[in-house]
């Protein structure tokens, strides 16, 4: 595996020449190394002057001219008036010049003609990197005639019925090519660890085929590197870097960007690894996927330094972009079919969840279910106030706990392949991994996966990457010696959960979140036709008195279980009330429903309130065990105005008048308690006075509390003004509650 540096990100970049150390190996600025491999020359060039800004150190030697000969004037005095010229047209004529690379030329050094390659790059500011590289041995073919050096080759690629056979053809072509003694294939997974998915070697080195390399040996900065410059040779690992003078860019006090530099130095520490494997020379050719490295071919030679002619460096490169594009449609095609038969059985599974008259979540679990979609050993669906289970799932606690965590995650769906290390405290019993899917109101499908045990071949104990040793009294980084076949058994994981799975399963939320909205406005406008349907139609009319109310559901429709009431008795007397079932939509909407009747007849019937209440909550415990509601009412005698009142649970009126305060009324618990009694309260509402009955709607707010609400409520009514119902819940409005708002007022004139 080809490593230019150790773990490390790109940014905060070190200077040209600091020494690296455990400290900053990480932030090693591989791309601007301030130096060459010195099998060619390097000189920038300044267009249009086409004058020598900076040149490697090396130039005598292998141009035989000095560099305070060339710095500073015209390209030419490097390498002669002709050729100088063929670089200027060439660099003149086209924009593009990577595809024009190599120019062949003959430069004279020491009176002595000589091949050359000139490969000229183009960087921004009027930059022109020229680099020489010597010729060695005859040119097999030149550039534009790279194709029909590996014809033979592309047309076996396009022969291959597998993705293994693609690998096998590429590594054998790419080695016939360049000579290598080892030429592998490398096939990186979502985390960048490698896998050798290819290899063809010299008969007496061992096998790599099937080892994995951890991320690490490519880092970061250097796969970012490989992403631009898809070709990189180095002919000799014992090689003595030659300095670009000066090493800064005189025109900006920089240095030089070597990305795109076929000679550029690489890192002493990537070196120092392949010295470590034994290797002598490497070459590596990067496979893109949408301009992404996911793959290599890495060559490998032992028996000494190695340089492939450019030709067969360009042939093989051309293989390798080749191969990628093979790969990806080979790559594409299984995707376009798993995802093809995901759509399909998405579309059955979803499908079974429109009819109505089933539960979504029921419907879910029906064959074709959801283990069908994703596969799992279990399923767990809570949908609707419902929770049902398929297949094999942990313990009721334990699904709680891991849906909890799914909701921390702060994601429409989450996932992890090892549970453990998410919930390490937790028994999760036979459940190793886990995908959820979020949905609104604490509502989740979560399946289960079991331990998928598997074993890893890897190159090198992977939790050994690198060893710190002492030069001196310092300390600096050594990259691992080992890399002997290490099998590591991997337990705790499931099998990963697939981006075509994780896809499907993003899929089924929109659907889910859709039907579930529908249902659910579907529900509210039955909620919401009950519940209005259950409010008074009039209000009565009595002289002397005024009678007011005001209902409005809570934002976003949400109907609730508010209720009022008020009618006269055959005594004459007025009864007035207000109840607040808890929930909300169609249970909320039809427990208020069975409460409001049955209050209503025991109060015509001559029950006090408290009365009322004592039989009310008898009725509650026994035929509606779950339901839970606060009420208040009030039994007025016209003539005199005494009011008796009883609250169960509810929050407490206000009497109004000269003087604003709450109403006299003893608080018993809410219906649905057992074991309570509810205590009568008797008062007067003197002329000029009034009395406001109100629901929790009015007074909550997301950031303040129901004490600060009622002060604001006192507040509004001792300021006169609109006392009737829809004033004071104007007063009052906020989009700062998710209740329903209700209010009714009785006002003696």
């Amino acid at each position: 595996m080809s490593r230019d540096n150790v773990d490390g990100g790109v940014d905060d970049l070190l200077p040209v020449g600091t020494p690296i150390d455990l400290d900053n190996c990480a932030r090693e600025p591989i791309h601007i190394p301030g130096s060459i491999q010195p099998r060619g020359v390097l000189a920038v060039v300044r267009e249009p002057a086409f004058e020598i800004r900076q040149v490697s150190a090396n130039v005598a030697d292998l141009l035989g001219v000095s560099v305070d000969e060339v710095l500073g004037r015209h390209l030419s005095a490097l390498i002669g008036p002709e050729q100088a010229e063929r670089i200027q047209q060439s660099a003149s004529a086209f924009g593009d010049l990577r595809q024009r690379n190599p120019l062949e030329l003959d430069l004279t050094v020491d009176g002595t003609p000589r091949p050359f390659d000139a490969l000229l790059h183009r960087e921004p500011d009027g930059v022109l990197l020229v680099e020489l590289e010597i010729a060695y041995g005859e040119r097999p073919f030149s550039f534009p005639n790279t194709y029909q050096a590996v014809r033979n080759s592309v047309e076996e690629l396009n022969r291959a019925s597998s993705m293994t056979e693609l690998y096998d053809t590429t590594a054998r072509a790419v080695r016939d090519l360049t000579g290598f003694d080892r030429v592998m294939v490398y096939r990186y997974d979502r985390d960048y660890n490698g896998e050798v998915v290819a290899e063809c070697k010299r008969d007496d080195l061992n096998s790599f085929l099937g080892l994995h390399y951890p991320a690490s040996d490519i880092p970061a900065q250097a796969r970012a590197m490989y992403e631009k410059n898809w070709l990189r040779l180095i002919s000799d690992v014992e090689y003595t870097p030659a300095p670009l003078v000066p090493t800064m860019d005189p025109a900006n006090g920089t240095p030089l960007d070597l990305t795109h530099a076929t000679l550029r130095s690489v890192s002493p520490i990537h070196i120092e690894y392949l010295q470590n494997m034994g290797v002598r020379a490497s070459m590596s050719i990067s496979l893109l996927r949408h301009g992404r490295l996911w793959g290599l071919i890495a060559c490998h030679h032992y028996a000494g330094p190695h340089l492939p002619p450019y030709g067969a460096r360009a042939a093989a490169e051309f293989l390798g972009s080749t191969l990628s594009l093979r790969l990806i449609d080979r790559f594409d095609d299984d995707q376009l079919r798993e995802r093809l038969a995901s759509q399909s059985m998405l579309a059955h599974v979803t499908a079974a969840t429109l009819n109505e008259s089933e539960s979504v979540a029921s419907a879910l679990l029906r064959s074709p279910s959801l283990l069908d979609l994703l596969p799992a050993a279990g399923v767990v669906v809570s949908l609707g106030g419902e929770y049902h289970e398929l297949g094999t799932v942990p313990p009721t606690e334990v699904v709680t706990e891991v849906a909890t965590w799914a909701r921390g995650a702060g994601e429409e769906i989450a996932f992890t392949e090892r549970l453990s290390d998410e919930l390490p405290d937790l028994n999760l019993h036979d459940a190793a991994g886990a995908l959820a899917l979020n949905l609104p109101d604490e509502q989740y499908v979560l399946w289960f996966r079991h331990e998928a045990l598997r074993a890893v071949d890897w190159g090198g104990d992977p939790h050994n990457k690198a060893i710190a040793v002492r030069e001196g009294d310092g300390v600096r980084l050594s990259p691992r010696k080992s890399f002997e076949r290490w099998r590591e058994v991997v337990d705790r994981c499931c099998e990963p959960w697939a981006p075509i799975q994780v896809e499907t399963a993003e899929a089924l939320r929109g659907h889910l979140v859709e039907e579930l909205y529908r249902r659910t406005r579907g529900a509210f406008r039955v909620a919401e036709m009950l519940q209005r349907s259950l409010l008074p139609a009039s209000l009565p009319s009595i002289p002397g008195w005024e009678v007011s109310a005001d209902y409005r559901p809570a934002a976003g429709g949400r109907v609730g279980g508010d209720w009022y009431d008020a009618f006269p008795l055959p005594d004459g007397r007025l009864i007035v009330l207000l109840g607040d079932v808890a929930g909300h939509g169609l249970p909320a909407a039809g427990a208020m429903a069975q409460l409001r009747n049955v209050l209503r007849s025991l109060l015509f019937a001559g029950a006090t309130p408290a009365e009322a209440f004592a039989q009310l909550n008898a009725f509650s415990l026994h035929l509606m065990p779950r339901t839970f509601a606060t009420v208040i009412a009030a039994r007025v005698d016209l003539e005199s105005g005494q009011v008796e009142a009883a609250s169960a649970g509810h929050l407490m009126p206000y009497r109004t008048g000269p003087v604003v305060e709450q109403a006299p009324v003893r608080l018993s618990p809410p219906i649905g308690v057992r074991g309570v009694q509810y205590a009568p309260s008797v008062f007067t509402i003197d002329r000029g006075q009034g009395l406001v009955m109100y629901s929790d709607g009015l007074v909550e707010r997301r950031d303040s509390t129901v004490d600060d609400g009622m002060a604001r409520l006192a507040g509004a009514l001792g300021r006169a003004g609109d006392l009737s119902a829809s004033g004071i819940s104007k007063a009052l409005a906020s989009n700062e509650t998710d209740d329903d708002v209700t209010v009714i007022t009785l006002q003696r004139l």
